[in-house]
């Protein structure tokens, strides 16, 4: 390990909160990776349809054999568990594609500048100007419901933000003379970009895309908990919450009667926004020379 890596990791270790993203990144990530462990499927069953535990309608407060509780006859803990896969599913295919589109299109517009820049900036302005969630769900509701339509459409409106920060970057190190330099010995326009231009601008779109991750959870789930997301029964927590409409008001003079319905897949979305802004707000503050002391 390197002088280098060696100051990375103290620095990254010795910030309280970036450890702590790091630890609840680790715990959700594992929760993900042994979910037929924790909660086992039934055999024959797609394993991300919450089993149906009871036939009555009515919630049922934590047990130690539902120890979540249950809401809309479907075992909470089960729903939050592969929930936690569904939403890696969600936040990685998302965040990478639309970062890929991004670059891409903020690549090309930043290095050719002029035409080309004023052309594609112009474009992306047009989808920016929509606010993001409302587009989303216009474009899901279009393409209908289904876990597969909310990514779409996720990836359709998320793109921009890569894409003017890349941009932005480029403009900057193509001025370099390294670049310069190249462009003067013949090296062509794909190979400069990807050599020279990218590799030294690209670091803060990374962590702009981690800090987005938990961002596009949290819309993905809230289309679901409006019904365009998952199917009925899907572990989603968005799903989770839309069991818990109708009773979060609790019944008259108990208020609180059926909090579990929403505290524990809420907290689940909490929590794991949470751990992303840290680990994004973490690697910043390392990287980003402004910030160097």
């Amino acid at each position: 390990m390197n002088r280098g890596s060696k100051r990375w990791f103290k620095k990254f270790f010795s910030n309280f909160s970036a450890v702590l993203g790091f630890v609840l990144l680790l715990f959700f990530l594992g929760v993900a990776l042994f979910a037929p462990y924790i909660a086992p499927p039934k055999p024959g069953r797609d394993a991300y349809m919450m089993p149906i535990v009871t036939w009555s309608s009515d919630p049922i407060p934590p047990s130690r054999e539902h120890p979540f509780g249950v809401a809309g006859k479907r075992d909470i803990f089960y729903g939050v568990v592969w929930g936690t896969r569904t939403a890696f599913r969600i936040g990685i295919i998302v965040t990478i594609s639309s970062t890929l589109i991004g670059l891409v299109i903020g690549s090309i517009a930043g290095y050719f500048g002029h035409l080309v820049d004023e052309l594609l900036m112009r474009v992306t302005d047009i989808f920016m100007a929509v606010p993001f969630l409302v587009a989303a769900l216009v474009l899901a509701t279009i393409l209908g419901a289904g876990l597969d339509k909310v990514i779409i459409a996720l990836i359709v409106f998320s793109w921009m933000y890569p894409a003017r920060l890349i941009r932005g970057n480029i403009l900057q190190v193509k001025e370099e003379q390294f670049v310069m330099a190249a462009k003067a010995l013949g090296v062509s326009d794909l190979v400069v970009i990807l050599r020279h231009v990218l590799p030294n601008s690209i670091f803060p779109v990374l962590i702009q895309a981690s800090m987005r991750m938990g961002s596009l959870v949290i819309t993905a789930a809230a289309l679901s908990f409006l019904g365009l997301g998952a199917p009925q029964g899907y572990a989603d927590w968005g799903a989770l919450l839309n069991y818990a409409r109708n009773w979060m008001l609790g019944s008259q003079g108990q208020a609180l009667q059926y909090w579990f319905m929403t505290v524990f897949p809420g907290l689940a979305m909490v929590l794991f926004v949470l751990a992303w802004n840290l680990v994004g707000d973490a690697l910043r503050d390392i990287f980003d020379p402004r910030l160097r002391v």
